[in-house]
């Protein structure tokens, strides 16, 4: 039997071996010097690893290192992202993830909540070695916060109004048990991108609820729009209505020191003549009352004299209506009728 041969390698000799020498040196000189540097953008932070023991560089710009000893690893320190419930397909829809999104509520009722994870890199050396995938940990601690607080709400709440309040509870949460994990990162925000009812009949329901709710805000901002018009409206009316009455007694008032002061001066008149003021006063009230009334005085010797209505009587000579008042019975006659 006959070995296999073995290959021959020839190894040049005087100018050739030397040139090939200068090639191994330079490739060796280049190895090092491409592996002595390193170079730091301001959204990174490095990580240099000597033995075993890492260290933070945070300052952006130029860096050396030792080469074959000392390894670097880049970490990007901007505020990343990933969904819960949802991916991005390669046009940039949102498609299902195939994930286990649906959700039991306080009120025993099923549904579909999609969450937006915002979060960053606070501890370089952390992120790298105190867990093995520190965005896998903090997208678990996510789902099972989304999961605890969502079945404290009603679908009502997820669905309307509470989502503000949800998604502070779940940060809070999410943040509290950062802090014990302490892998480096930190959450940023969690948003809730989209809530829907399992299926389309009780998604449509909900739909139709919220358009009444919108119904009823619109016809509140009306009837405060209204009100607001009306109140303004309704004061000026009330002001008004104020003055004119203000108006009305200030005018009563007037009327009635008017009326005190005439029946006062009537009164000195009466305390100075009161016979004849009282009689006059009769014979006004005669008048007023009935003014066609004629009051006739017949004196001696068949002489008459008219005392109402006054104007005759105010004509006469007064020395004849003093004797006849004493003298005479006063009688009343209608439509030139004499009474005795």
């Amino acid at each position: 039997m006959f070995g296999k041969s073995r290959p021959t390698v020839n190894i040049p000799k005087g100018k050739g071996a030397a040139a090939v020498k200068i090639v191994i040196v330079v490739i060796l000189l280049l190895v090092l010097i491409s592996g002595s540097y390193y170079s730091i953008q301001e959204e990174e932070q490095a990580v240099v690893c000597t033995f075993g023991s890492p260290k933070a560089v945070a300052t952006p710009g130029l860096h050396f290192k030792i080469p074959f000893i000392q390894s670097v690893t880049k970490v990007n320190t901007t505020i990343q992202g990933f969904p819960i419930g949802y991916r991005q397909n390669d046009e940039g829809e949102s498609v299902d993830s195939g994930e286990d999104t649906m959700m039991i509520t306080s009120d025993y009722n099923f549904i579909n909540v999609d969450f937006y994870v915002e979060y960053r890199v606070t501890d370089p050396v952390k992120a790298l070695y105190a867990s093995q995938n520190p965005t896998l940990v903090l997208k678990n601690i996510a789902q099972n916060c989304i999961r605890t607080t969502i079945g404290s709400y009603s679908v009502d709440s997820v669905l309307t109004t509470g989502k503000n309040e949800i998604q502070s509870n779940i940060k809070q949460m999410i943040l509290d048990k950062l802090d014990a994990y302490d892998i480096g990162i930190q959450l940023v925000n969690i948003t809730i991108q989209d809530a829907e009812p399992p299926t389309a009949e009780v998604q449509n329901a909900f739909k139709e609820v919220e358009t009444a709710k919108q119904g009823k805000e619109t016809a509140l901002n009306n009837a405060n729009k209204y009100r607001n018009e009306q109140i303004p409206n309704a004061e000026a009316e009330s002001d008004k209505i104020l003055q004119d009455a203000e108006a009305k007694k200030q005018e009563r008032i007037n009327e009635a020191n008017g009326q005190a002061a005439r029946f006062n001066s009537m009164y000195q008149e009466y305390a100075k003549y009161p016979e004849v003021t009282r009689k006059r006063m009769f014979y006004e009230a005669i008048e007023d009352v009935l003014p066609d009334v004629k009051v006739v005085i017949e004196g001696e010797g068949g002489k008459t004299t008219t005392m109402l209505p006054l104007d005759s009587f105010v004509t006469d000579q007064t020395s004849s209506v003093q004797d006849a008042e004493e003298t005479a019975g006063i009688g009343t006659t209608t439509d030139e009728e004499r009474v005795d």
